[in-house]
């Protein structure tokens, strides 16, 4: 399969990095023919750097290695698709994926920049990526009256307290209070915390797979379901 690759003049080709578990686009950077086979036969990305003129291994001076779990070619063999789990971040600057800030204008006007808002589809994964992102753009490029940016420039100590005065929060909500009232209350627990994430370089995406490590799928089988004739004689129900 290498041999039909189209590398360019600079015997190189561009390899676009994308998590497997969640297709996140983490980052692009280039390959030579030593780079693509180290990949392949370590299954961990090699890439070439055009500043250092230098072969490099993802994650060999910060431990942010990057696992390969396939490589694709484009239809006209010019260009990679490497689908990884990202261990750590994937971008120098600290943020878990190298596209974490918005050009255009977002759609009615308002600033560039990482300013984006989930669609109508978006699940539970994309919006907590899209929040991440903001969370890291604060982080690498604090905005003044940022209430991200004050709480990031606060240290863990303060967040870690804020945390805590959120989390009395719901537990008064759950309580005393409606519905609504605890749906907030979360979801300010929860944003605090993917702040203290943040602030660590990590990642919603990172929580979801460690849930994700942690399913069990018998978890979700039904029960069994006895005969009519099991009844009958009175056999005991199924445990739930």
């Amino acid at each position: 399969m290498i041999a039909s690759l189209t590398f360019d003049r600079d015997g190189l080709i561009p390899a676009v990095v994308q998590e497997a578990e969640t297709g996140e686009l983490l980052m692009v950077a280039w390959m030579n023919r030593e780079a693509l086979e180290k990949t392949l036969e370590t299954r961990q990305t090699h890439f070439w750097s055009r500043s250092r003129q230098a072969l490099w291994r993802k994650g060999a001076t910060s431990g942010h290695r990057q696992e390969v779990e396939a490589v694709y070619a484009d239809c006209d063999g010019d260009t990679l698709l490497v689908l990884v789990r990202q261990d750590g971040v994937a971008c120098h600057t600290g943020s878990r994926t190298c596209f974490f800030r918005r050009v255009d204008a977002p759609p009615g006007g308002g600033a560039s920049g990482e300013d984006v808002r989930p669609g109508p589809g978006a699940g539970l994964a994309g919006i907590l990526e899209i929040v991440g992102r903001v969370i890291q753009s604060r982080r690498v490029e604090p905005r003044v009256g940022s209430y991200v940016a004050g709480l990031l420039a606060r240290g863990d100590p303060a967040m870690a307290k804020k945390i805590g005065e959120e989390a009395a929060e719901v537990i008064v909500a759950a309580l005393a209070e409606s519905p609504a009232r605890l749906i907030a209350e979360v979801a300010d627990l929860w944003f605090h915390t993917l702040v203290l994430l943040g602030s660590r370089g990590i990642g919603p995406q990172d929580v979801l797979a460690e849930l994700v490590r942690r399913h069990r799928p018998d978890d979700f089988e039904p029960a069994p379901v006895s005969s009519p004739g099991e009844a009958r004689r009175g056999a005991p129900p199924p445990s739930g």
